[in-house]
This record gives structure tokens, C-alpha cells and sequence, in this order.
């Protein structure tokens, strides 16, 4: 295998041991692992594997591992959604990313059965935006969406985030004991939340049977960084999600995005999603435009150099810089 140096990519984001992804290794495993990995040697950069499609993400209290990259299904309507969802898979993605408000869940795990492409071999992820009125209506709530994704004997869910902190402190409880009861039932492998700022996140050691949360999705892109949350999902080892990685396409004629682009020879679309990896983070990158789909998934020919991230990091605009929200981080 062709390695070489990647200036911006964490070790601690190196694809998990086969050990650690076969047995219940579980926290304790998980966290040995990032500790002997998160302060390599120049040689051991060296060694650093190369971006690649392939390439994986460990997940603390889980013996599994994510995808580097995803596929967003946001308002990808039902009669589209299981043609992108196959366009992508035919590219490579291995990652797609879906939610109860989004209103396509069982067309994701549709286009997974047509594909031939093995279930296992596929990340699935999904989100609860609204608590059920008890703990039982909200489990059954959630039980609803891993039937609708994988209905076979056995289905399960890959990863299940609370979509918002906005229903309220005794809400979000309600949901995320939910999420847990299914992690022990095996009907989902790992759990996490969306738009959390450090105060939600903290605020759940209160009563979380699973902390940290192993995902907090957020909106991230080289306008709007939000660097205080960045950091604190780093230092707690919780895999940073990004969505609207393309900044839904109104930053595509910015001088300095498209100066990085020509010289690349790429798109600044491939450049923001390139830059999110760079980044450490989970590119989630959503398209209904077979072309587009694929483009957004050829990011390893190049890698941006240190003048090039420089020069994106000194775009950030801090929450006005959203297009959807920044986090509140009280």
C-alpha cells in the first residue's frame, strides 16, 4: 500500500484493530487504543495511512468503526432517494446518512438491498428529532425507524443520533435512554447526538449508562468552524460529523475556494469535502445529481497543502457564518 505523510489527519483516526472490531473489547479497549496512537513518532507519520475511500474511524464505547465519508440524504425526496443512494454506493460510498425528519429512511435501506452490496459492508445512520410523549412510545418511535431501515431478521442500525437539543433537558434524557435500551437489544450499534454544544453534552454524564456520545453532528465548513465544540468532541474522543460540508453551494465562487480549486484542478466542491478530512471531520455531502455524487467522492488523488488549509481556516466567520446553526456552547 502506498503511504505517505497527511500533515492534518489525527492518528487516533487510523481504522480500528481487527481485534478491536470482532470482539467486546468495548470502552476500555477503545480508549487503550487512541492513547497509544494519539502521539506518533516522525516515523510512525510516516507511516500514517493515506486518505482513502476505505478508510475508518474507531468509535470510543463501540467495537465498531465509521466511514471517513458519508452520503447526505437531506431533502432528497422518496421517488429520488433510492437512485442516489445506488449512484453512491456504485462510487464507493459506504456511509449514508438519513433521519426521521428527513422522511427517507426506508428508501436508504432500500437502495442498500437492491445494491448487492453486503449489509455489513454498509454504515447506516439515522436521527430522533422529537420525543414520543413516555419512554416507551419514544423506544418504539426509534424501534420504528431500524424496522424501516433493515427489516430483516436480525436488522439493525449502525448509528442512531438525537437530531437537536432543542425539545428540552427531560426530553433529550427520554430519547437518548431510548437509543441505549436499543444498543443493548442489538438493534443499534452505536449512538450519538446533532447540534450539541459542550453544555448538552456534559449535562448527560447525569444519566447516560453510554458516555460520551460516540457522534455529535454539526454544521462545519470553512466559514463556520466552531472550534470550541471541535475541540472539546477531540478531547473526549467523540467523532465529529460534518454536515453541509458544501455550504449547500453558496460559497462555490468565493475567490479564495476557487483560486484552491484551479489549483488543483478539482472542484471547490472536492476541495470542501477534502478539507473536512483534512480536518478530522466526517464529510456528509449530499447530492441528487448522479455526476455531482461522484465527483464528491474522488478526493484522493490530491491533498491540500499547508497554505491551502491555512487559507480556508482564515474564512472562518464564527456563527454568523452558519447557514442552518452553530452550536450553543452554555
Amino acid at each position: 500500500m502506498v503511504v505517505s505523510p497527511q500533515s492534518h489527519l489525527s492518528s487516533h483516526h487510523q481504522p480500528l484493530p481487527a481485534q478491536y472490531q470482532t470482539t467486546d473489547q468495548g470502552r476500555a479497549s477503545a480508549e487503550a487504543y487512541y492513547n497509544t496512537n494519539t502521539t506518533p513518532s516522525s516515523t510512525d507519520a510516516d507511516m500514517s495511512p493515506k486518505l482513502s475511500l476505505a478508510l475508518t474511524i474507531p468509535l470510543t464505547n463501540s467495537t465498531y468503526s465509521m466511514p471517513r465519508l458519508g452520503f447526505g440524504i437531506y431533502q432528497s425526496p422518496t421517488d429520488v432517494c433510492v437512485k442516489s443512494c445506488l449512484t453512491a454506493l456504485r462510487a464507493g460510498y459506504r456511509h449514508i446518512d438519513s433521519a426521521q425528519f428527513y422522511r427517507n429512511e426506508s428508501e436508504m435501506g432500500e437502495a442498500v438491498r437492491q445494491s448487492g452490496v453486503p449489509r455489513s459492508e454498509v454504515f447506516l445512520t439515522t436521527k430522533i428529532l422529537s420525543a414520543g410523549g413516555s419512554p416507551e412510545k419514544t423506544y418504539q418511535k426509534c424501534l420504528e425507524s431500524v424496522k424501516a431501515i433493515d427489516p430483516s431478521e436480525g436488522g439493525y442500525v449502525d448509528l442512531f443520533l438525537i437530531h437537536s437539543p432543542s425539545p428540552g433537558s427531560a426530553k433529550r434524557k427520554e430519547m437518548w435512554q431510548a437509543l441505549e435500551k436499543l444498543v443493548e437489544e442489538k438493534k443499534v450499534r452505536s449512538i450519538g447526538v446533532s447540534n450539541f454544544g459542550i453544555g448538552h453534552i456534559h449535562e448527560m454524564k447525569e444519566f447516560a449508562k453510554i458516555w460520551p456520545p460516540q457522534v455529535n453532528q454539526i454544521e462545519l465548513h470553512p466559514w463556520n468552524q466552531q472550534r470550541e465544540i471541535v475541540e472539546y468532541c477531540r478531547n473526549n474522543n467523540i467523532v465529529i460529523q460534518a454536515y453541509c460540508p458544501l455550504v449547500r453551494n453558496n460559497k462555490a465562487y468565493e475567490e479564495n475556494l476557487v483560486g484552491i480549486a484551479k489549483k488543483h484542478d478539482k472542484t471547490t466542491g472536492q476541495v470542501l469535502i477534502r478539507y473536512c478530512l483534512q480536518k478530522d471531520w466526517v464529510p456528509l455531502p449530499k447530492s441528487d445529481t448522479p455526476s455531482r455524487i461522484e465527483a464528491n467522492a474522488d478526493l484522493y488523488g490530491f491533498e491540500l497543502d499547508q497554505d491551502d488549509m491555512t487559507t480556508l481556516d482564515s474564512l472562518d466567520q464564527g456563527p454568523r457564518g452558519a447557514i442552518v446553526q452553530a452550536v450553543k456552547n452554555d
